[in-house]
C-alpha cells in the first residue's frame, strides 16, 4: 500500500494483529473461548496514527475527540485462526527501510490479543453495540508508535503470519 506523506500532518505507526470475525461477538459475557471461536481470520496490520494537535501533546479527551487518532490501516494477507497458533507468543518485527526499529511479542497486547475482543464485546454491549461477523478489529500495539515519514517504506513480519508493507511516497 502506498500514498503521498503530504495527506497526513503527524503520521506515527503501529504494527498489530487483527482479526476479521466470522460470527458476531455480542457482550457483556464474552470469554477467551469464545472470542477465539468468533474469530475467521488472523492477519498483520499497520496502524497509521496521526494528531491534529501540536507534537503529539494530546489527552485522553483529546484522543477521543480525533477518532483515537487513527488516520489509516495497511492489512497483510488473512490466514485462518488455526488451533495451534499461539497468538501472545507470536513475535512481530517491525522494520523500516529494512533496518529494524521495533520487536514484540503478541502478548505485548494484554497478556493476548484475544484479550482486546473480550474487553471491546464488553465495553460494546455496555454502550448498546456489540461486535458483528465480516468486521475487522485491530487488537492494539506490540511496540510504542514512531513516526512515520515520507520515502520510507514500513514492513512488518512474524514467524506465523503473512508480512504487511507500507511505502509512504
Amino acid at each position: 500500500m502506498s500514498w503521498p506523506g503530504s495527506v497526513l500532518m503527524q503520521p506515527r505507526v503501529e504494527a498489530e494483529i487483527a482479526f476479521r470475525l466470522g460470527s458476531d461477538l455480542p457482550g457483556p459475557d464474552v470469554g477467551m473461548r469464545e472470542a477465539r471461536s468468533a474469530v475467521e481470520e488472523v492477519f498483520l496490520a499497520l496502524e497509521v496514527i496521526d494528531t491534529r494537535f501540536d507534537s503529539w501533546r494530546i489527552t485522553v479527551a483529546d484522543s477521543i475527540a480525533d477518532n483515537a487518532s487513527c488516520a489509516r490501516v495497511v492489512t497483510g494477507p488473512m490466514v485462518a485462526l488455526g488451533a495451534g497458533l499461539d497468538l501472545p507468543a507470536e513475535p512481530l518485527e517491525v522494520s523500516v527501510d529494512g533496518v529494524t526499529v521495533a520487536v514484540g511479542p503478541g502478548r505485548a497486547v494484554l497478556g493476548d490479543p484475544l484479550r482486546a475482543l473480550v474487553w471491546l464485546a464488553g465495553r460494546l454491549h455496555r454502550t448498546g453495540g456489540r461486535l458483528r461477523a465480516g468486521e475487522l478489529v485491530l487488537a492494539g500495539a506490540v511496540h510504542a508508535a514512531f513516526p512515520l515519514e515520507a520515502g520510507t517504506t514500513v514492513r512488518a513480519r512474524s514467524t506465523h503470519l503473512p508480512p504487511v508493507e507500507l511505502h509512504v511516497r
